[in-house]
């Protein structure tokens, strides 16, 4: 579009490389800035997400990430676990703090994005809207307060359950569009009152500018991998939900097959109690590699054979997922296989790059490793350059952002 925009984004959890996981907002950001696009992200200074939170003295600090494209970060209180009920304080100070952002930011928006979670902030990003004479988009990432009932358990007649809902509820009458990363969420949001012309699937996806800063293993960690045999690999981070124990499950069952070696690359909590496992049984096919930056990601995913991704089943995924990690893969030209019941979403499937297998599933799950382990190379290759092509046609977040674009201003 000929005439350039303000943006404003707001997200709480919305990080850059500096602050550990870097999340859409920031590639989405880059990519309207060099659109022309005036794009500030504004984030809390704490979540428990960031593994280095920014620090600062005062209220408020921008960084910039170039003339168009400043982050914001708001000081917000420190909490020390997702379920604290600090972390509940930390979403109204940082959903008041959002209302009084025309002091901090001297160029007025002509959109606001305000991205969930949490649902509390919503509330202030419609008043700023209103302040601002400006159109509302309301973007989804995860479904509250639904995953509080269907996963933490909660009544839906917890009296905090029932404000959530409520806010929920008037986000989608009052935005003026809809947004989200998972591809069915539109049926869960109808349900609650949606008008369907107004909800746009924008998925995660990677940034081409990202992975053409390949960067070479350094020889410390390439020694780690065997050589000429067939290595089943995962990159991420190792929570229980990754179903990273049905691939130690099949390690296990596959112990006596050297021609197949599996790698884990990544930290989390649960780390400890794979390797524990490894240990358990002795095996010897099982590498476990600590995190490596982000721009070495490709040159490790070269050294795979296939990829795998796991989640434990969650009702919620009938939703849709749209998990980062799997674009890695994708653009690696390797085959993937994909332990995600995902609903009506099968991006695997759909783009002929590999396998998708019943999650905590491991039998099924050791037949398609030695499947894609006794097939031709050359097969391989061609699904490989399936997802390659895929993911580029589909998933580069500058093509994303010109769907955003078009969604922010049509």
């Amino acid at each position: 579009m000929s005439q350039k925009k303000t943006i404003w984004i707001i997200n709480q959890y919305a990080s850059t490389p500096n602050t550990g996981f870097i999340g859409r907002h920031y590639y989405l950001a880059q990519e309207l800035a060099d659109l022309g696009h005036k794009v500030y992200v504004v984030s809390a200074s704490y979540t428990h997400s960031q593994s280095n939170p920014v620090s600062f003295d005062g209220d408020y600090k921008f960084e910039e990430f170039s003339d168009n494209f400043k982050f914001l970060w708001l000081k917000t209180p420190v909490y020390q676990k997702s379920t604290s009920k600090r972390r509940v304080l930390n979403w109204f100070e940082f959903g008041w703090k959002i209302t009084g952002l025309n002091k901090v930011i001297k160029d007025k928006p002509d959109v606001i994005l305000y991205s969930s979670l949490s649902l509390v902030g919503f509330l202030g990003a419609e008043r700023l809207a209103k302040k601002n004479k400006v159109p509302l988009i309301f973007e989804v990432r995860d479904i509250w307060p639904l995953s509080l009932i269907e996963i933490g358990g909660y009544s839906a007649s917890h009296p905090f359950v029932r404000f959530l809902q409520w806010v929920e509820d008037r986000a989608y009458q009052k935005s003026h569009k809809v947004i989200s990363n998972l591809k069915n969420a539109v049926d869960h949001m109808v349900s609650r009152g949606l008008d369907p012309q107004k909800f746009y699937w924008i998925p995660n996806g990677f940034s081409s500018k990202e992975v053409a800063t390949k960067e070479a293993l350094p020889n410390n960690i390439e020694k780690q991998l065997p050589e000429n045999k067939f290595i089943v690999g995962y990159t991420g981070s190792i929570g229980i939900a990754n179903c990273l124990q049905n691939l130690i499950g099949a390690a296990i069952q596959l112990q006596d097959r050297t021609d197949i070696h599996f790698a884990i690359v990544g930290k989390g909590e649960y780390k400890e109690v794979l390797q524990q496992q490894v240990a358990d049984h002795q095996l010897s096919n099982v590498t476990f590699i600590d995190p490596i930056p982000k721009t070495q990601i490709q040159s490790m995913l070269n050294k795979f054979g296939a990829c795998y991704i796991g989640l434990k089943k969650d009702p919620l995924f009938r939703f849709g997922v749209s998990p980062n990690k799997l674009f890695d893969y994708l653009y690696a030209a390797k085959p993937v296989i994909y332990a995600i019941d995902s609903g009506k979403y099968k991006p695997v499937s759909d783009a002929g790059a590999g396998y998708e297998v019943t999650p905590e599933n491991t039998d099924e799950l050791v037949g398609t490793i030695e499947k894609l382990a006794a097939i031709p190379e050359s097969d391989r290759m061609v699904m490989g350059e399936n997802g390659r092509k895929y993911v580029k046609d589909l998933y580069d977040y500058k093509a994303l952002a010109l769907k955003l674009e078009h969604t922010l201003f049509e």
